[in-house]
């Protein structure tokens, strides 16, 4: 009988968004994105850096892991290969049928030389593939802490499933079973990430500055053409090819046909200024990209019977749709976790193995866990390689002192305690600004973003007030939900509202973060209002500062004001 390990390492690796999570004898020790400690974002490479941290972290080596939990199952892929070739039976699709039957073969085989790869980087470990869907499920559903829920995974391609509902269950040793699947080519992260290309920006990257731009289009002009392309269907939806051909997984093959082209416009150059085809594209893209994730929300309802959902995969991302869920009332409680994207499914996939493995131990430390990564507190600081850098005393308690800061109309870094999970900031790799200040949102995006000016900025509230701004109705610690706001909101804080009348909120209690809650508080006697801006501590194109000199790096490199590093105050 084998071993049940003790010491398992999740992976995700080789193909973007690496990222390792750790558990001992069932607990989460930690969790990071290889980007935030390498400065490559969205790296696909093996995660060495997070690696060594994690098992430095426990006090391990490489020869004490037990087992390695990878995020893909290599034999999945080879399923589609013979499936392709019934595309040649369509005069739409016969042109893809071979290229992409050998396309999934080439992977399922790319796929276990990886996995041969981490046998031999862990030779006293054994090697486990788990399904990218069930990753993804076990990420979402281990994370809300909840004993039982819906959860619906949906993005762009796992294996060949690419959007599933399951039902999940037992907080303490997490298992979901699959009700319901949808398997490629009918992907709406695919769709999604087609269109995002179309409109000029990065596939994979920057979805959500195409969610950002479809607040200023309407989506009228191309309501019918997204009808007909992405339908949705009794089981879930499909994707017409005739406006969105087979993937093949091999390069050169476009995502869009000519006919989309033809009936929407040519192809954006990422140069090009934006006209009001491109905002209504956007527009017509977010209204159907939200009216199928609530197809699929109710369908999840109607399969498990349940009254919590949890959502995961990189559509996940998508705030508004999940805004849309959750303002429709098909559930009770809706919960994203800190990183639905692939990175997540590391911790997914390690309880996986933890649980299959039949071992007594409990599953701790993911619930509700978002602040899992590297700490730097007790560092030193030499500000030799940035001599434009000064450090000052601030003479009074530092959520004190940074909340004078703030309500001066400084725009200020924050970095502090364990690394995020996820793509958010949520208060410890944070850009903090005041909303009552005039032009601050045109001010971040010109000069310490360095992004597109309709990009809107999202507010961090004290979860006891939240109400008193806000619609939403629940807690959304992981700022993975758009809210609707109130009255108040409009007449004291605009600046927070988006376009759509709407704002990507995280709510902060003192349990989760004790020094962001003690900020907001501060800022609140002073201003009357319980919310600041949050924006990620980094400038477009690189990733959220992770170590100490990353954060230098941003101030140094950007329109920032200050930064609070570990309780140090930073300035140029």
């Amino acid at each position: 009988m084998d071993r049940i390990p003790s010491v398992i390492l999740g992976l995700c690796s080789y193909t973007h968004d690496s990222a390792a999570a750790l558990l001992v004898d069932g607990e989460l020790i930690g969790f990071v994105e290889e980007e935030r400690l390498s400065q490559r974002k969205h790296t696909k490479d093996y995660p060495r850096l997070a690696v060594e941290w994690l098992l430095g972290e426990a006090g391990l080596t490489a020869g004490d892991v037990e087992a390695v939990a990878y995020n893909f199952q290599p034999a999945r892929y080879l399923l589609e290969s013979p499936a392709a070739l019934r595309l040649a039976l369509s005069a739409i699709t016969r042109d893809r049928a071979l290229a992409r039957a050998r396309g999934f073969a080439k992977v399922a085989l790319r796929t276990q030389q990886r996995v041969r790869t981490l046998g031999q980087l862990f030779p006293s470990a054994r090697v486990v593939s788990v399904p990218h869907h069930r990753a993804h499920q076990l990420a979402a559903f281990a994370a809300s802490g909840w004993n039982e829920a819906a959860v619906l995974v949906v993005d762009s391609l796992g294996e060949r499933q690419t959007t599933t509902i399951a039902h999940g269950h037992d907080t303490l040793r997490p298992r979901t079973r699959i009700v319901e699947a949808v398997h490629d080519p009918a992907s709406l992260g695919y769709v999604y990430g087609a269109v995002t290309e179309h409109l000029g920006w990065r596939r994979g990257d920057e979805e959500g500055t195409v969610m950002a731009l479809a607040a200023l289009g309407d989506p009228k002009r191309f309501r019918h053409l997204f009808a007909r392309a992405v339908r949705t269907t009794p089981t879930g939806f499909s994707v017409d090819p005739a406006y969105f051909p087979p993937r093949t997984l091999n390069s050169g093959y476009p995502r869009t046909s000519r006919r989309f082209i033809s009936e929407t416009c040519p192809q954006r150059h990422p140069d090009e200024p934006l006209a009001d085809v491109h905002r209504d594209l956007a527009a017509a893209l977010q209204e159907r990209t939200d009216q199928v994730m609530l197809h699929l929300a109710r369908r999840a309802r109607t399969l498990t019977g349940s009254r919590r959902l949890c959502v995961g995969g990189g559509v996940a991302t998508n705030c508004v749709s999940i805004g849309r869920i959750i303002e429709a009332g098909v559930f009770d409680q809706v919960f994203v976790p800190p990183a639905p994207g692939d990175a997540g499914t590391a911790i997914g996939a390690a309880v996986a193995v933890h649980c299959d493995s039949g071992s007594r131990r409990l599953v701790a430390g993911v619930a509700r866990s978002c602040y899992l990564g590297p700490s730097f507190q007790d560092q030193d600081l030499d500000l030799t390689a940035w001599p434009r850098l000064r450090q000052k005393t601030m003479g009074i308690e530092p959520a004190e002192f940074l909340a004078d800061q703030l309500a001066d109309g400084m725009i200020v870094g924050l970095f502090r305690g364990r690394v995020e999970a996820g793509p958010r900031a949520l208060g410890n790799r944070s850009i903090l600004a005041s909303p009552l200040e005039p032009g601050v949102v045109e001010r971040l995006n010109a000069t310490v973003k360095y992004r597109e000016p309709f990009r809107p900025f999202a507010p961090m509230v004290l979860a006891e007030r939240a109400e008193e701004f806000f619609t939403l109705g629940q807690e959304a610690p992981y700022m993975s939900m758009a809210s609707g706001v109130t009255a108040a909101a409009r007449e004291k804080v605009p600046a927070i509202v988006h376009a759509n009348g709407t704002s990507r909120l995280q709510t902060v209690t003192k349990s989760q973060n004790p020094f962001m809650h003690a900020v907001l508080t501060a800022f609140a006697r002073r201003t009357g209002v319980p919310v600041l801006i949050n924006t990620s501590l980094n400038i477009k194109g690189k990733p959220i500062c992770g170590t100490p000199a990353m954060a230098l790096d941003c101030l140094a490199e950007s329109g920032l004001d200050a930064l609070l590093l570990e309780g140090r105050w930073i300035t140029k």
